[in-house]
């Protein structure tokens, strides 16, 4: 099997990072910043080992925008995690990393991943947001940087110098690179969707008689795997996009879970997506294969493939998928677009980059 050497090293930095005490991550002595949590949300999950501070999400943001992380300096995070469009870039399978190839998933949206508590990626290959940004800065297809050279380049910048000092109270590490843009993802909220002001009784929250109808069939036809008020149930689902499952891929990447777990009970599971500004993230599905809201409906209600591992939610009264009539679909549209968060995706913190 071809191994990727530069991919290795990044993932033994990983486990160094996961494995690290917090004495020698370091652990900033200013005040951990206060994420205002929206009522409508759970509580949030506590991050010990890497509290977030005003310094930490700054100095996140700057690496996010930042092409040097790439190893052309030609790349940033934000190249493919685009803010207007909720950190989505809208390609089916994107082609705006550094070798231009098409990548093997679609990309997800960025928002609300301080709740993500079960795993990153579709499949939950990374446990958290701090491992997570080890796999794109070290794929060859996407950011493809050396280690010691993003140090390099990042110490000859005085201002990253003094935010790191800032942020983490030392030199700049490649440790403390993913531990700041961790803080930065984890400090993008979506909450000000017109859904999140009715549920809170606040004003710019009027629904159409047709979203009413649509909220009322979400509840009932959908809600099970998109939970409100996040819309995702961080859980690992197969809703039936293929009957057989034959990857003999080096990467594994259409086994979906499996690839992680190696439980056969897993193969084709992947992540739910949380449905939050889902009417401007299109395409859709971890392979980006539907265009249109329409098309994600009309699969669900007559496109839904058998396997072994088919959640039971879509094989119920002798039928599969879930049965919607035209109309109901059309109002379930509708709904889903009173998830869209302009505030979000209009930001104005990201207008400079």
């Amino acid at each position: 099997m071809k191994t990727n050497n530069r991919f290795i090293l990044l993932m033994l930095n990983c486990c160094l990072l996961m494995n690290c005490t917090q004495e020698e991550l370091y652990i900033p002595q200013e005040p951990e910043f206060e994420v205002q949590v929206p009522v409508n949300f759970p509580a949030l999950p506590a991050q010990v080992d890497n509290p977030m501070t005003a310094a930490g999400i700054a100095l996140g943001e700057r690496l996010f925008f930042d092409k040097r992380l790439s190893g052309s300096n030609e790349i940033s995070c934000a190249s493919c995690h685009i803010p207007s469009l909720a950190f989505t870039d809208g390609s089916t399978l994107s082609t705006k990393g550094i070798s231009g190839k098409p990548l093997l998933r679609h990309i997800p949206a960025i928002m609300n991943l301080a709740w993500a508590d079960n795993g990153l990626f579709w499949d939950g290959g990374s446990t958290n947001l701090e491992s997570q940004a080890f796999a794109p800065l070290g794929h060859e297809d996407e950011m493809y940087q050396d280690l010691e050279e993003l140090e390099k380049e990042l110490s000859e910048d005085a201002t990253y110098t003094d935010l790191f000092q800032q942020a983490f109270g030392g030199e700049i590490q490649v440790n403390r690179v993913m531990m700041a843009l961790a803080q930065f993802q984890r400090s993008l909220i979506s909450s000000e969707s017109t859904y999140d002001h009715m549920v809170r009784e606040e004003p710019g929250g009027s629904f159409s008689s047709l979203a009413w109808e649509g909220y009322m069939l979400f509840e009932e036809k959908c809600a099970q795997c998109h939970v409100p008020d996040l819309f995702t149930d961080h859980d690992y689902h197969n809703n039936g996009l293929d009957a057989t499952f034959n990857d003999f891929s080096e990467d594994e990447l259409y086994l979906g879970r499996y690839r992680v777990t190696r439980d056969p009970e897993d193969i084709g599971k992947y992540k739910t997506p949380t449905l939050r500004n889902v009417a401007i993230t299109a395409p859709y599905m971890h392979d980006g294969r539907f265009n249109s809201l329409k098309e994600v409906l009309n699969f669900y209600a007559n496109g839904v493939q058998d396997s072994e591992t088919l959640d039971p939610i879509l094989k119920q009264n002798n039928r599969l998928g879930i049965d919607l009539s035209e109309a109901e679909k059309q109002a379930l549209i509708a709904f889903l677009n009173t998830l869209t968060d302009e505030t979000f995706i209009n930001d104005e913190r990201f207008a400079e980059y």
